[in-house]
């Protein structure tokens, strides 16, 4: 039953074709790390998506051929009956809630090397996809495609679309975006055809049309057809006789396609980051499409507000509401919309590690959601928990991320929890990191879980509440969670890759000082090796503060590992705008009152710095000690009727949010079990003789 009428057109139906989405949250293709090696895996992640309220529920990319094979990076196929196979595993989960399932058809063109089929990669005019991550590069250049190959491609396309239609999918997509290869018909840098399909908009354009029309032809009575295409940088083009290519190009395709998924070009905008961009950011690239074409629009925008969703449909913009990390973090949004439950989602942070888990090639994770990927591998529901096997009370020290989570998820399963933290606001490293330039979502982490725990009976919450073993002792709690954190540490760091001794001098800092209040003598030097997101917004921060900076690191770039997450051109462009002095590739060796003495990793050769003040973002070391005193008297522990001591999240082993919340929930779900099995091995679904299917 709808809560909110206000919400009500959120659940309207909406015609795609020949099929009806029952409402219109459409959790829209993205990647899952999760390929045919895990037919279960994907099935049942899928799955929990169709369960919450998403009236549609797409896979990611899906290869039509072995010319488009994007390995190592993870995605599905649809070459053969094995494929059917497995990629009915999914529908058949997904309607089993009534939802529709789609399918994103896929062919890389030029954006994949081909590096397991050793196919040379297809484009329209040999132009290469100029990667800069080394995941993406190769040194094969593509071959120009000619009429057999398109001719071939588009047969390739109509033969996935059977099959997809075989596996039970509903929607089937043709892609036109992200560099792949239907964009590189579209867009003139790749496209230096003289042909039928190139030169003018409507020629460069023809390749699109002609997948849509042939797949309109092979399953468009019983399947919606729809086209994911990039607009950004097609709007930015000037046309003749339209406001810019991209009107144009909907305007002769407008009523082609069964449903318009439209999107950004380049992942850092179209997947962006809470860091850089709000909610529904991309509006102004693709508010023109719906008064183009009558056929219904889905877009994204790392929607979370349903008054926004609302917005976006009542104002014209969109008529389904598009969800790939929204639907990752809490995929149960839409039924706690419409049960009126809108404190109880989880709502997406915006950090994009469920996208560098795409570019590691694994199964996808969620700083909010750690039953992410572990539906099937560890029978994780997002909403469901087992009930305890004991009555014993948990006490657990330390109120961050992992405490949290770990106290949270206890609760639900039945647990009297209790949560104890030294310092006077529960969230421990989130109450610093969350007021950093840009990171306020990511305070989500610690908003939704304490406003749950403070709803709860079987809760106490205890700030301002320093423990110490004897406190411990004296409780009477059976289960113990050290739950400390960690520290950031002055370690230096080597060319070998290896630790160097401390810098302990004059006006050197960590960024736990900066948390504490400090604000450095300028000039300011950071100087980063964790390479993750803290060492560019601490600077940021400190230029804020008043503070003239530079920033220095041993990797190649500013912030390295935010490759991952798409955010590394983002973070650059800030810097720039702050006019931090950015060094690369350069060690931090010591300091001589007001300089900073670096030596390349490479050539050892030596450079100053000037820099009164020095900041380390570099190591973490854990909080343990609480915990080693606890371990160390066993027979202390015994009498007080303590039956476990155990240590979670940054106290054990330092890592981002991801990690701590993961280890709290980890802790928490195998609070009373004897022997817990680490996760199940998913096995690829093949044909190893006549009628015989593994």
């Amino acid at each position: 039953m709808l809560k909110n009428p206000d919400y009500s057109i959120l659940f309207e139906p909406v015609k795609i074709g020949p099929v009806t989405a029952p409402n219109r949250f459409y959790q829209v293709p993205h990647a899952s790390g999760m390929t045919e090696a895990n037919p279960r895996v994907r099935a049942a992640f899928r799955e929990t998506k169709a369960e919450g309220g998403w009236g549609v529920v797409s896979t990611g990319a899906v290869s039509t051929h072995p010319s488009s094979d994007d390995s190592p990076l993870p995605f599905g196929r649809m070459w053969d009956e094995n494929d059917i196979r497995s990629h009915t595993l999914c529908t058949d989960a997904i309607h089993k809630h009534g939802s529709l399932a789609a399918v994103e058809l896929w062919h890389g063109g030029a954006s994949v090397m081909n590096r397991t089929s050793r196919i040379a990669p297809y484009s329209p005019s040999g132009i290469p996809w100029a990667a800069t991550h080394v995941g993406f590069m190769g040194n094969l250049r593509p071959r120009i495609m000619d009429e057999k190959d398109i001719r071939d491609v588009i047969q390739w396309q109509v033969d996935a679309a059977i099959r997809a239609k075989k596996a039970g999918f509903d929607i089937i997509y043709i892609y036109a975006g992200m560099g792949y290869l239907g964009y590189e018909f579209l867009i003139e840098e790749y496209n230096h055809r003289t042909d039928a399909y190139g030169g003018s908009t409507e020629n460069r354009t023809r390749f699109v049309r002609e997948l849509i029309e042939a797949t309109k032809d092979a399953v468009g009575d019983s399947c919606g057809v729809a086209l994911r295409i990039s607009l950004e940088e097609l709007r930015g083009k000037p046309s003749d006789n339209y406001q810019s290519e991209a009107h144009e190009v909907v305007t002769l395709l407008s009523d082609v396609p069964d449903l318009w998924d439209v999107k950004m070009d380049s992942s850092p905008t179209d997947c962006g980051a809470s860091r850089f961009w709000e909610e529904g950011s991309h509006e102004p690239i693709i508010d023109f499409v719906k008064k183009i074409t009558d056929k219904p629009v889905v877009g994204v925008g790392r929607f979370t507000s349903p008054d926004k969703m609302v917005s976006q449909i009542k104002r014209g913009i969109l008529d389904l509401i598009g969800g790939a990390r929204a639907g990752i973090a809490d995929p149960f949004l839409p039924k706690k919309i419409r049960e009126g439950r809108l404190e109880d989602i989880r709502e997406c942070i915006g950090c994009n590690i469920c996208i560098s888990s795409w570019h590691d090639g694994v199964p996808v994770r969620c700083t909010q959601n750690a039953t992410a990927g572990e539906e099937w591998r560890k029978g994780w529901h997002p909403e469901k928990f087992e009930t305890p096997g004991t009555d014993d009370a948990v006490l657990i020290v330390g109120g961050g991320p992992a405490g949290l989570e770990a106290g949270l998820i206890a609760a639900k399963r039945g647990y009297q929890v209790t949560i104890a933290d030294k310092t006077d606001t529960l969230g421990g490293r989130l109450n610093f990191e969350a007021s950093l330039p840009g990171l306020s979502a990511w305070g989500r982490v610690k908003d939704y879980r304490l406003y749950a725990l403070q709803q709860m009976a079987n809760v106490n919450l205890y700030p301002a509440s320093e423990m110490n073993a004897e406190d411990i002792l004296e409780l009477g709690h059976q289960r113990i969670v050290i739950a400390t954190g960690s520290y950031w540490t002055k370690m230096l760091w080597s060319s070998l890759e290896i630790p160097v001794g401390t810098l302990d001098k004059a006006n050197v800092y960590t960024p736990d000082d900066i948390a504490s209040g400090t604000v450095p003598e300028s000039p300011v030097l950071v100087y980063d090796f964790d390479n993750y997101y803290m060492g560019g917004v601490i600077a940021e921060h400190l230029v804020n503060q008043g503070c003239d900076v530079s920033y220095a690191t041993p990797a190649g770039h500013a912030s390295a590992w935010t490759l991952m997450t798409n955010e590394l051109p983002l973070i650059y462009q800030r810097l720039e705008e702050k006019h931090i002095d950015i060094t690369t590739q350069t060690l931090l060796t010591d300091k001589n009152n007001d300089i900073a003495i670096m030596k390349d990793v490479f050539t050892n050769k030596e450079s100053e710095i000037k820099a009164k003040s020095i900041v380390i973002v570099g190591h973490r070391a854990p909080n343990n000690s609480l915990y080693q005193t606890l371990i160390s008297q066993p027979d202390a522990l015994s009498e007080a009727g303590i039956k476990s001591v155990d240590i979670i999240g940054d106290a054990h082993a330092p890592g981002a949010l991801v990690h701590a919340v993961y280890a709290g929930h980890q802790y928490a779900r195998g609070l009373d079990q004897k022997e817990a099995k680490l996760y199940l091995r998913d096995l690829p679904i093949t044909e190893t003789g006549p009628g015989k299917v593994i």
